[in-house]
C-alpha cells in the first residue's frame, strides 16, 4: 500500500509541477496583464542588487500596493511550488543548497530569456526574490516531510 501511495503521490506531483511551470511562463512571458508584450520594446535590465527593492519601497505610494506586492511578494511567491516540488520529484535535490542552487539557475535562465527577448527585463533583485521563494519552498516541504513522518511514526504504534 505505501509504494501505491508514493507513486501516486508522485504522479500527481509531476502533473502538478507541469501545471505550474506552464502558468510560471505564461506569467512570465506571454501575460499583457503584466507588461509583457513584444512591440518596440528596448533592453532593460538591472545589475545593482537591491536597486529596484529599495525602489519599490521607497516609491509604495506613488507606485500603488498592488505594484509592490507584484513585484515584491509575487517574485517570492512565483517560486515557493519550484522549491516545494523540487525535492518530490528528484530525491537528489532533497539537501537545502542543492534547491536553492537550481531555484537561482532557473531565475538566472528566467531573467535571461525575457533579455534576450525584450519581455520584461533582467533584474538582479529578481533572481534575489526568485531564489528566496524557492528557499522557502523547500523549507516548506522538508516541514511538511516532518509531520508526515511524525503522523506515520504515531500510526504504526
Amino acid at each position: 500500500m505505501k509504494k501505491d501511495y508514493k507513486t501516486i503521490l508522485r504522479m500527481c506531483s509531476k502533473i502538478m509541477f507541469g501545471v505550474y511551470i506552464i502558468c510560471l511562463a505564461y506569467f512570465l512571458f506571454f501575460a499583457e496583464s503584466t507588461g509583457r508584450t513584444f512591440e518596440g520594446r528596448a533592453y532593460h535590465y538591472n545589475l545593482e542588487l537591491f536597486k529596484e527593492i529599495r525602489r519599490f519601497i521607497v516609491h509604495r505610494h506613488t507606485l500603488g500596493t498592488k505594484a509592490v506586492m507584484l513585484n515584491l511578494v509575487g517574485n517570492i511567491v512565483a517560486f515557493l511550488p519550484f522549491g516545494f516540488f523540487l525535492p518530490i520529484l528528484y530525491p537528489r535535490c532533497r539537501s537545502f543548497l542543492c534547491t536553492v542552487f537550481f531555484s537561482f539557475e532557473c531565475s538566472l535562465i528566467v531573467e535571461t530569456v525575457q533579455l534576450v527577448s525584450k519581455v520584461g527585463s533582467f533584474d538582479v533583485d529578481d533572481m534575489l526574490l526568485n531564489t528566496i521563494g524557492g528557499a522557502l519552498g523547500c523549507l516548506i516541504f522538508h516541514w511538511m516531510n516532518r509531520i508526515r513522518r511524525t503522523y506515520e511514526t504515531k500510526e504504526k504504534k
